[in-house]
């Protein structure tokens, strides 16, 4: 099922009465979500993703705009004749319910020619409790389950009225970190084997980058990039992007464009065609190349050994963090008591943005 955002807004009344003027939580939000992808809605604490989940669903109305499932105009339709499922952070599962009889309950709902029989429900919760494995706990009550388990049956209640669309609200942050990457790998299975057009909602961008096919950025309500992960990755369209995916971080410093050349602090790193002004330089982890002839100087703080490849932990006066992280292989060996660490730089790996708006400045490498 294809989804439509059409200029979608949402603001709710300001808290503080001395403030008029309405809280914008979803800002003209305008995004085609095609039929059978999985899309994750990513950015931070705040920025309206969750929002933008309940307006799909139907548990908020916008203050303007439309929703649009397939064909069909649903801005005004009620969460229950949406055909969405929803799995939510706390799973919501009924204690006093089986697994069975809470994967169950939706189906119990169903009235008119949909209306199943209780052997038609009962085959229906199996089918869909081997789909995502825990045919082996029908019997069960949530509190006999792991959190894994929970969120499975949370899954499962979900996907067995086959809705049009799973919406999942930050559905593996209550997870610990080894149970998360298994339970997201499974996400993406299911979401494979039934074709369901899913949105994701993380603020987790490893989690969102790893299980989305295209990834949706938000900032204060504003959508700011759209893309495959890779690419979004590859080719932000602003340093809040730049700097909200990647572990590690990118690196940011102070630097200025003179006379085709990129320097940082006194130092010539690049020479590029780009117009002559003051800019903030990006650096993802992995743009820094281990150079005793290299352009760039850093002070050097620690080498963190990582298997494969090794961190190298610097500092630099211009740079806007304490520290910056640098990836190279394993295979290279620094020199812990020289104090300092030289670079070339990967021209692909480097970003110019504009210090006032945080937009991105296009350049070539001569």
């Amino acid at each position: 099922m294809k989804v439509v955002l059409q200029n979608l807004t949402k603001k709710f009344p300001n808290r503080n009465k001395k403030i008029k003027t309405d809280v914008i939580a979803v800002d003209n939000f305008d995004f085609t979500i095609p039929d059978g992808e999985l899309i994750g809605l990513l950015g931070p604490s705040g920025c309206g993703k969750s929002t933008t989940l309940n307006l799909i669903s139907g548990l908020l109305k916008p203050t303007s705009g439309k929703i649009i499932f397939g064909d069909d105009d649903v801005t005004g339709l009620p969460p229950e004749n949406r055909g969405v499922g929803l799995v939510f952070q706390n799973y919501a599962l009924y204690p006093h319910l089986t697994v069975r009889q809470n994967i169950i309950f939706p189906l119990e709902n169903l009235r008119g020619k949909d209306r199943m029989t209780k052997d038609e429900m009962n085959a229906k919760a199996l089918e869909i409790a081997r789909l995502v494995q825990i045919d082996g706990l029908m019997d069960r009550k949530p509190s006999e389950l792991s959190g894994g388990q929970q969120q499975r049956v949370a899954i499962a209640r979900a996907l067995v009225k086959m809705p049009k669309v799973l919406l999942l609200d930050e559905p593996l942050s209550n997870l610990d970190a080894r149970l998360r990457l298994q339970t997201r790998e499974e996400i993406k299975r299911i979401q494979r084997e039934t074709g369901i057009t899913t949105v994701f909602v993380t603020h987790d961008q490893d989690e969102a980058m790893s299980i989305s096919d295209r990834i949706v950025v938000m900032k204060d309500g504003v959508l700011q990039q759209i893309g495959k992960p890779q690419e979004v990755y590859d080719e932000p369209v602003n340093q809040f992007v730049a700097q909200f995916l990647g572990t590690p971080p990118i690196s940011i410093y102070e630097g200025s464009v003179k006379n085709g050349g990129l320097y940082i602090g006194d130092e010539r790193v690049l020479t590029v065609s780009a117009p002559d002004g003051d800019v903030n330089v990006g650096i993802r982890p992995e743009g820094y190349i281990l150079d005793e002839n290299g352009p760039f100087t850093c002070r050097l703080h620690n080498v963190e050994v990582m298997g494969r490849d090794i961190s190298i932990v610097s500092s630099h006066e211009k740079s806007q963090t304490p520290i910056n992280r640098s990836i190279i292989s394993a295979e290279n060996r620094v020199d812990l008591s020289s104090g300092t660490v030289k670079f070339s730089l990967k021209p692909a790996k480097t970003y110019l943005f504009d210090k006032k708006t945080g937009a991105r400045i296009p350049f070539e490498v001569k």
